[in-house]
């Protein structure tokens, strides 16, 4: 047998035997000699240990197989205080094979590192791996805290966090109840990270029913705490009760900083109510508080979404005057409003701007003016402001194509749009459900329906879930390719997927009738709407309207007409324009002229369709008329 040396812990009861590092060759060839009998058990903790302290991995590593869990718990009982080296041991003695007891032990050694990342991973594949409920890892953490006499409730308080960082918060809650029947109050952070979570996925009910609890546990709240809660107000649309709680959390000794000003002002501000934003600014300012970038940003968002841009442009200059620095969010709020606006010139300046401020343009920044590019049929400028952005090292990104795409269907080019469906999939970039209504829509309007279907095909098969805006796009399609059969199998297929149509579906059936002159199938059709419970609007009923009187059937065409106006529409110029060529086409003049002083009364203004059908119907009476004459 090989001599031992002994070495003394600092508490004189323990000891270890280690042996010398010449006995772990001796070591691993008995280990490998014979592996029928029980290997694991001619492989000492020592030779272990010491391997692990002269960092002898690939050792270890050749004899992870034969460990067992029994053998492993006692190393890290015995490298406990050098968790680095523990960490080390771990990850080479395959982590993923250890039974719940012996990975417990591991992450409570790993627990005593500066850094909690590594106990979190741990935790996070533990959890992850389902090798046992969230239950028994708690008590088997428990337990391991026990033997390395550890004092603290860190390893409970990660164990929680991560839960949250894995979206399994109802997991990390009821370890936070485990704590508190154990009687250990869990951190302010904790709380705050199971508080966070549930905003995060809406849950607002369950962050009040913990923040309740923490209240009884008398767990005292930290501003980011107050934050949190407030941020749950104002997701629930109750911003006086959100501005309330800045009293409350003073009442406690607690004061708001600027993210507790900013979160009301966004809240305000993406509601469509810049005055009370506005409000709570200077509300800010009087308890000393200064906006920062965030709090303009939020305005000027607020301005530009109320079309109120020659304000936003206001804010942003004072923003700078005040020594602020707006970054690329800020550029691409004031861009992304004057685009919708259509103002290309001004959205371009802000974009020239941020360049000769040292700030980069985003791909959002690209996508916004691409997008707007398309709008105005600009298709050139478009393409030569996506090479300018691939130029600068920025790559498309899924919006991008998406964008490209709607662009070039909407525009006609069904090559150049699948060209781009195609060179997104090159690039592993998944498309959207958007993207392929856009492929789909391009189709429809190609008459190219068997090409339609075939793609609506391969969607429902790659499983992406369609909705209401394809389907429309395909009856669309089928419809004003007069295949009404198809189109009303679309219907059915919705109902069988629990996608419900919309007036949309409606009217584009409807149309389709009348196109075809089944004037009573579309009337149905308005009638199984109102079943629905989907409510007609002006182009339900406009669509009828014209269908009757194309087919000279006036008497239906008011009644239908009438039926608008109790129902609250009003009519428009297409309303107008349908019944005063039906009743010219009638050769009753008069009426139509009656109808054209109505809609010139109501602020209607007639247009070309309007008097080319007046002037339709006089050639019409002036025929009769000769007609008549030569009898």
């Amino acid at each position: 047998m090989k001599p031992y040396k002994i070495l003394k812990h600092q508490n004189p009861k323990p000891f270890i035997l280690i042996p010398h590092q010449r006995s772990l060759f001796s070591a691993l060839s008995s280990s490998t000699s014979d592996r029928s009998q029980s290997p694991s058990s001619e492989i000492s903790p020592d030779v272990l240990v010491e391997s692990a302290r002269s960092s002898q991995w690939h050792f270890i590593k050749h004899l992870s197989p034969n460990l067992d869990s029994s053998l492993i718990s006692t190393v890290l009982l015995n490298l406990h205080k050098t968790p680095e080296l523990a960490l080390q041991f771990t990850s080479h003695v395959e982590f993923h094979r250890l039974d719940i007891k012996t990975r417990c032990l591991a992450i409570a050694v790993a627990s005593r590192l500066p850094s909690p990342k590594p106990t979190l991973n741990l935790l996070k594949r533990t959890v992850s791996s389902d090798i046992a409920g969230v239950a028994v890892v708690f008590d088997e953490l428990a337990l391991a805290r026990e033997r390395l006499g550890i004092s603290t409730t860190l390893l409970f308080d990660l164990l929680i966090k991560a839960c949250c960082e894995m979206k399994r918060v109802d997991e990390g809650l009821e370890c936070f109840y485990m704590m508190k029947d154990k009687g250990f109050i869990p951190k302010i952070e904790t709380c705050n990270a199971l508080l966070s979570t549930f905003l995060k996925l809406n849950r607002t009910e369950s962050a009040w029913v913990l923040y309740a609890e923490m209240f009884k546990m008398r767990i005292k709240s930290s501003v980011y705490t107050f934050n949190i809660m407030i941020n749950v107000l104002c997701k629930e649309g109750k911003l006086k009760k959100a501005k309330d709680f800045i009293g409350f959390m003073e009442n406690l000794g607690v004061n708001p900083n600027v993210v507790t000003y900013n979160t009301i002002i966004h809240a305000y501000c993406s509601r469509g109510r810049v005055e009370g934003a506005r409000f709570v600014l200077n509300a800010m300012r009087s308890k000393g508080i200064e906006p920062d970038s965030y709090s303009y940003s939020s305005l000027i968002s607020g301005l530009c979404k109320d079309k109120r841009l020659e304000e936003a442009s206001e804010m942003f200059e004072k923003m700078k005057e005040i020594g602020l620095v707006p970054s690329a969010v800020t550029y691409n709020i004031l861009i992304d409003g004057y685009c919708n606006e259509g103002d290309l010139g001004k959205a371009f300046r802000y974009r020239d701007e941020m360049v000769e401020q040292g700030i980069s343009p985003t791909v959002s920044t690209y996508n916004m003016l691409v997008h707007a590019l398309f709008m105005e049929c600009k298709m050139d400028e478009a393409d030569d402001l996506v090479k300018e952005m691939e130029e600068k090292g920025l790559s498309p990104d899924q919006i991008t194509y998406s964008i490209l795409i709607n662009g070039y269907s909407r525009c006609g080019n069904v090559k150049k749009a699948f060209g781009f469906h195609d060179e997104m999939l090159t690039k592993g970039i998944q498309p959207t459900r958007i993207t392929y209504t856009s492929l789909i829509y391009a189709l429809s309007k190609r008459n190219r329906m068997t090409e339609a279907d075939n793609l609506f095909e391969k969607i429902m098969k790659k499983g992406i879930a369609v909705d209401v805006i394809m389907f429309n796009a395909l009856i669309d399609g089928h419809c004003a390719n007069g295949n009404m059969e198809r189109a009303f199998s679309l219907l059915k297929e919705m109902d069988k997927l629990n996608v419900p149509p919309d007036d949309v579906t409606y009217n584009t059936l409807m149309q389709g009738h009348c196109r075809e002159g089944r004037v009573e199938e579309a009337r149905e059709l308005l009638d199984e709407m109102k079943r629905r419970g989907i409510k007609p609007d002006h182009v339900s009923y406009n669509t009828l309207i014209s269908g009757y009187s194309r087919r000279g059937d006036m008497k239906d065409a008011l009644r239908v007409r009438d039926e608008m106006l109790s129902t609250g529409f009003n009519p428009t110029l297409l309303t107008y324009n349908a019944l005063i060529q039906g009743f010219c086409h009638n050769q009753e003049g008069d009426i139509a002229e009656e109808l054209l002083k109505e809609m010139i009364s109501k602020g209607i203004t007639p247009d070309d369709s309007t008097y080319l059908s007046l002037i339709d119907g006089m050639g019409n009476i002036d025929q009769s008329v000769e007609s008549c004459n030569s009898c």
